[in-house]
């Protein structure tokens, strides 16, 4: 089917705009029989320990090909619940593209261990501890590397990015930002954000923070249609996740803590504040979905409207949350647009 008339572009730089137009039918250069449901030989999985000697998992992407220019190095931080082998595809299509890749597991889930009660449930005191751990994985990421530097971050892993920028407190600062499907807001949006808050400190105050906020207690989340039609039109995709938690169990998270929903009601307000995406001197592509379930669509084009270097892609009812994760035709047309802007942006 065609996907004109559910595409739009928003917040491009008035030299920039329509920027889509030629890069809309690109392909990906993955190779169809590119496994990905194994870790391929020259990738390095590894473990690297925060200030508080934390273990935090991290994989070392396959260098690029030798008879591709190099490009720089990207950091890629995916989101809530996730972990890296969710996106090995989109981590080979920029190997071929001449970058060398890193991603990482957040503290508390993945294969970075738990901070709750439990194995299943996903639990944080306050969401500047993930920023701290960002900024000092982001500095040691950095050392040494030659070219651009660009961070990348996925739905929660994307309010994660911006609010370090907001911050100041990456070092050095990267030369670019994209932000796929960002956790500036979530549901439901028709109770403002003060009454959001306040329930959630409310909840969090009167018993442990660290119990489930939602769902069936303290188990993994259910791989059924129905989570599957919150993410992605992609059986097959989806269906990586389900081979992954059955292969490395330590990746299964069920609900979120109340000590979770609270640090996310903080950290959205902080991103919102006055003046604070106004603030962010760094280039930034934001993709998105306006059929987004997850997400807050509307909080995303705020935040768009506000950024004073910003491009985007947002997609209609063809895309649903992982648009890295999509069908195809949806998931080429977002890598090329990404591709675009870095060259674009980071050609000297």
């Amino acid at each position: 089917m065609s996907l004109e008339p559910c595409f739009s572009a928003h917040g491009l730089p008035k030299s920039n705009q329509r920027q889509e137009v030629g890069i809309s039918h690109a392909i990906s250069q993955v190779p169809s029989d590119f496994d990905r449901r194994a870790i391929p030989e020259g990738a390095s999985e590894r473990t690297w320990f925060a200030e508080d000697g934390h273990e935090i998992r991290i994989i070392d992407w396959s260098e690029p090909p030798a008879d591709i220019e190099p490009r720089g190095s990207m950091l890629f931080m995916a989101g809530r619940g996730d972990a890296y082998e969710k996106y090995l595809d989109s981590f080979e299509h920029w190997r071929l593209k001449g970058w060398r890749v890193c991603a990482a597991d957040w503290r508390g889930q993945g294969g970075s261990g738990r901070l709750g009660n439990d194995d299943a449930t996903g639990h944080i005191d306050d969401f500047l501890l993930w920023v701290a751990d960002l900024a000092q994985l982001w500095s040691h990421f950095a050392q040494d590397r030659e070219g651009p530097l660009v961070l990348m971050g996925h739905s929660m892993g994307g309010h994660l990015v911006l609010r370090a920028a907001i911050e100041k407190v990456l070092t050095p600062q990267p030369d670019a930002i994209v932000l796929s499907a960002p956790m500036l807001d979530v549901f439901p949006e028709h109770l403002p954000l003060f009454l959001r808050r306040g329930l959630a400190h409310v909840m969090a105050r009167v018993g442990d923070p660290r119990r489930p906020a939602w769902g069936s207690g303290e188990k993994p989340i259910a791989m059924n249609e129905l989570r599957q039609n919150l993410l992605t039109h992609d059986g097959d995709r989806y269906d990586d996740e389900r081979f992954w938690r059955a292969t490395r169990p330590e990746l299964k998270l069920g609900a979120g803590s109340w000590g979770w929903v609270r640090g996310a009601m903080d950290s959205i307000r902080a991103i919102h504040a006055r003046g604070a995406p106004e603030s962010v001197e760094i280039p930034v592509l934001v993709v998105a979905t306006d059929a987004d379930r997850l997400v807050s669509p509307a909080a995303i084009r705020r935040v768009i409207d506000r950024l004073p270097d910003v491009e985007s892609l947002v997609f209609g009812k063809e895309a649903r949350h992982e648009i890295l994760r999509e069908l195809d035709p949806v998931r080429d047309r977002a890598l090329a647009r990404i591709d675009d802007f870095l060259e674009r942006r980071l050609t000297d």
